[in-house]
């Protein structure tokens, strides 16, 4: 019985110490800095207590925090265990049951787990899409050009379940260490299946303005350089690549990851751009990835205390942000460039709404847009549009 209740102590202690104000993670690994008592079984049950409480805070918000983790515990897990067995034994013979009937057992709406469904693009369904907050997706990996061989060989070897979804995507359970199976980068690249899938439009160079021997491309808002990695391997390596972020300290890891992935780099620069760049500085560019900073509400099964702490005001704010980035980087397009517009979002006024901004004031063509769905299937959801100049 003094396990149990001393997993639930030990989570309530640390839910009621977390503010939102940085991910979870952080806060989780100082509290176990300070209490070097728990063994690494430990360490994942109270985790994982944690991790369930932030999923599924809306759903009780009158409860005391205990009885709200054990709650949570019996709506997130399928198997039966000691937690539930000791401190809810008449739950834990039912854990096996589905959501909807967990649900409805306890006695609340499955709709009440994400409280935003009112601001959702139009596509999305929305019980799907809630049930989903209650699953932690899985880990999937994008195999380099001509790798996929030796990586399923790697990880064969190393007794990891997978399974292989595309030609070059694989995916495995998200706690799968891959350190020391496979060169990270160099041969498979951790990507979110549907990121995978953004540039899906883009069949091939020749879609694009210019002579087709080298593609001219700007990563806008570059980040850990993901789309730069996917975009140099979906055109077989034929780009001029300009990368961009608002902070140095982003640009020195992306250096670093395109140079473990063998990307070159024509020309890098910090930039805030809800400002205009000096004239003449850069462009223009054939095509412009604008992976604009969003709310990440597409990834809150993956970060589910977002999903707890988030303010829908919030959304108002990006919005703006996103089309204020997205216009001043179409201003750098070549004549029939393309703007390649994305987020990990699911809200109508960072996707929809903002691509029809761009249409109207910055003359630009929409050719295609559309919710790259990942709630059937434990990946993220993401938008991609694509705009011509």
């Amino acid at each position: 019985m003094g396990h149990a209740f001393s997993y639930l102590s030990s989570a309530t202690s640390v839910v009621a110490s977390y503010k939102g104000e940085e991910p979870f993670n952080f806060c989780i690994k100082r509290y176990f800095a300070a209490n070097k008592k728990f063994g690494s079984r430990d360490r994942k049950t109270i985790s994982n207590l944690c991790y369930n409480y932030f999923r599924t805070f809306h759903l009780w918000p009158h409860e005391k925090t205990e009885e709200a983790i054990i709650k949570s515990f019996f709506l997130c897990e399928k198997n039966p265990g000691n937690f539930l067995a000791q401190l809810a034994p008449e739950l834990n013979e039912k854990i096996n049951w589905s959501s909807a009937k967990k649900l409805e057992l306890l006695g609340v709406p499955i709709e009440t787990l994400f409280p935003f469904l009112e601001d959702l693009g139009e596509p999305i369904n929305t019980y799907d899409f809630s049930a989903s907050m209650l699953v932690q997706p899985l880990l999937y990996l994008r195999a380099r050009p001509g790798k996929m061989p030796v990586v399923i060989e790697k990880i064969t070897q190393a007794a990891l379940p997978f399974e292989q979804l595309t030609p070059q995507c694989l995916a495995l359970p998200n706690a799968s260490a891959l350190q020391k199976i496979v060169r990270l980068n160099e041969d498979v690249v951790v990507q979110d299946y549907n990121s995978q899938q953004v540039f899906d439009f883009l069949q091939n160079e020749a879609m694009l303005p210019g002579d087709n021997k080298q593609v001219v491309v700007w990563d806008c808002c570059a980040a850990s350089g993901g789309k730069s990695i996917l975009l140099h391997d979906k055109l077989n390596g034929k780009i001029q690549l300009t990368v961009s972020d608002i902070r140095k300290s982003i640009l020195h890891n992306l250096k670093e990851r395109l140079a473990q992935a063998k990307v070159p780099i024509h020309k890098e620069f910090i930039a805030n751009l809800q400002e205009l760049l000096p004239a003449g500085s850069v462009g223009p560019f054939h095509l412009v990835v604008c992976d604009a900073p969003c709310t990440g509400s597409g990834t809150w099964s993956r970060t589910p205390e977002q999903l707890a702490f988030f303010k829908s005001e919030t959304i108002k704010k990006y919005a703006e942000k996103q089309l204020a980035i997205a216009s001043n980087a179409a201003k750098y397009l070549s004549k029939r460039g393309l703007l390649f517009y994305i987020t990990c979002s699911v809200f109508k006024k960072e996707n929809e709404d903002v691509v029809a901004s761009l249409q109207q004031n910055q003359s630009l063509k929409l050719l295609h847009q559309q919710y790259l769905m990942g709630y059937h299937m434990q990946a993220d959801t993401m938008f991609v549009a694509v705009l011509q100049k």
